[in-house]
């Protein structure tokens, strides 16, 4: 009884191995398929430094963000203030850095609020169809008819300034691609044969949305979130550009383009650099969706 006992144990446990093993095995060739990719490893690898300059920017940043010097306002990029001062005298790098912050706190919490409010309503429509499928559509295509900038410029004066309204309305103003793609990879797979054993086998609805078509329609979900990362930054540095997002002095980018474009013909630099960071960071997150897209997508296989 004894060794039978062990016997079982030691089954147990070298099953748990591996299923670590096959898990790391995953990982592993997941992050070599990106690396395989150059477009898609550079993406990836400035994505990873903006997070760890979000992360550790009170030690990265020379300077505090808000602290003033009106005798070194509009300095030249030097070996003291690398990227130069603003009109205030303050750190453009670190302003850089801490609007890092300001930028991924945007990107991420728009990101996990339209994800899966778009899917909930996309799989809803696609798979349950009529009614349910038409009011929600046209609701969806209401939102679509109108500009993300313009219909975020609007709920944002709607709503008032400041960084948590720019959440807000950008997630209103993103979510319906996310649910037409959810949708329409439902109304692909409700009459699937697999779905149709499901159902004779006497699931409910709710389990079908949940345990087989909300997990394939994820992959496709998540890349196109991927690729709207760029979009949602170039939303937020407009909406700060026109003084509706992160109120002064706070150190968000778009407001910091704002303030240097008076000073653009004389000092580049203060508009210019963080001008460069939200091109190069849009870059990257579509990069990194390109190549997400290859790896996720089963029809590319």
């Amino acid at each position: 009884m004894t060794i039978s006992l062990d016997s079982v144990t030691l089954s147990a446990g070298d099953e748990k191995r591996q299923r670590v093993k096959r898990a790391f095995g995953r990982v592993g060739h997941f992050l070599w398929q990106m690396a395989s990719n150059p477009l898609t490893a550079i993406g990836g690898a400035i994505v990873l430094v903006l997070m760890i300059v979000a992360i550790f920017a009170p030690w990265i940043a020379p300077f505090h963000p808000l602290v003033q010097d009106l005798n070194n306002a509009l300095s030249p990029p030097s070996a003291a203030h690398w990227f130069g001062t603003d009109e205030f005298g303050r750190d453009i790098f670190s302003r850089l850095v801490y609007g890092s912050r300001i930028t991924l706190y945007i990107v991420l919490l728009v990101s996990v609020t339209v994800g899966p409010l778009g899917l909930l309503l996309g799989v809803t429509a696609g798979y349950f169809g009529g009614k349910t499928d038409m009011v929600l559509m046209r609701v969806t295509d209401i939102f679509i008819s109108f500009p993300s900038l313009v219909l975020a410029l609007a709920f944002v004066a709607a709503l008032g300034p400041g960084l948590e309204h720019v959440v807000i309305a950008i997630t209103l103003t993103a979510w319906p691609p996310i649910a037409r793609l959810a949708r329409a990879e439902t109304l692909s797979l409700r009459q699937a044969d697999f779905i149709s054993a499901v159902r004779l086998q006497g699931a409910s609805p709710l389990r079908v949305l949940w345990r087989h078509i909300v997990p394939l329609c994820l992959p496709s979900v998540i890349i196109r979130i991927t690729m709207n990362m760029a979009g949602i930054i170039l939303t937020a540095a407009g909406l700060g550009f026109l003084g509706l997002g992160a109120q002064p002095p706070d150190p968000e980018w778009g407001a910091m383009i704002s303030s240097g474009r008076t000073y653009m013909m004389e000092c580049w630099w203060v508009a210019t650099i963080p001008g460069l960071a939200i091109l190069i960071n849009s870059l990257a997150f579509n990069f990194l969706g390109d190549g997400l897209r290859d790896i996720l997508d089963p029809r590319n296989d």
